[in-house]
């Protein structure tokens, strides 16, 4: 596999899934997924279902609920392998349900929530990249 991206940023899925009315945040949702499945699936043994999969299908049927499954597991899984590596970044599921779930209360708390998954995931990638 080749180099992972380590430019994610909030700004810019913000700006660009409103400028493709939701496209570009499906796209990194999927990019998403699937990084995690390269960084921590030979450690972990588990695989993330795709972010596709989940958003057309199973959350349609689950009425909401398996996507709250998926963005809760997939935050585990990308807060356990910052530890695994020993990367100093708070961020887990906690994490997704402070930020993402009650967050939404006080209306910025899905963008923290985005924004610290964007840093967590740019410094894995960032680790992924050269050491493997």
């Amino acid at each position: 596999m080749g180099q992972l991206s380590t430019s994610r940023d909030l700004l810019k899925v913000i700006l660009l899934s409103l400028i493709t009315f939701g496209i570009y945040g499906i796209i990194f949702y999927s990019g998403l997924s699937k990084d995690v499945n390269a960084i921590a699936s030979r450690y972990d043994g588990r695989k993330t279902m795709h972010y596709c999969l989940m958003c057309f299908v199973v959350a349609p049927l689950t009425l909401g609920i398996g996507l709250l499954v998926w963005c809760h597991n997939i935050s585990d899984r990308i807060g356990n392998e910052l530890k695994r590596r020993g990367i100093d970044y708070s961020f887990n599921a906690g994490t997704f349900w402070l930020w993402y779930v009650l967050g939404a209360i006080v209306i910025v708390g899905p963008f923290v929530y985005l924004h610290k998954m964007c840093v967590a995931m740019n410094k894995l990638s960032e680790n992924y990249n050269i050491h493997g």
